[in-house]
């Protein structure tokens, strides 16, 4: 395997299945003595992934003129 002129490395389909690293997973990149290691980002939302890209989708685009007490007020069934 070779880096390519940009940086880059295809990482095989098998370690990307094998943990879980689809489309747009994000990582990070740690140094361990003379080698490099890649892993997973956790614990947040990673820019970049599917939930923020709906979360994103989705910011504004609401269409009801309701105040937080009224739509709190259907939720709950008063």
């Amino acid at each position: 395997m070779k880096i390519t002129s940009k940086g880059q490395v295809t990482i095989p389909m098998e370690i990307r299945e094998e943990l879980g690293f689809l489309p747009e997973t994000e990582v990070q990149f740690r140094i361990r003595g003379k080698s490099a290691v890649i892993e997973k980002v956790t614990g947040r939302i990673a820019r970049g992934t599917r939930g923020a890209a709906l979360v994103g989708r989705l910011r504004g685009s609401g269409t009801v003129t309701m105040t937080t007490d009224e739509i709190m007020a259907l939720t709950r069934g008063k």
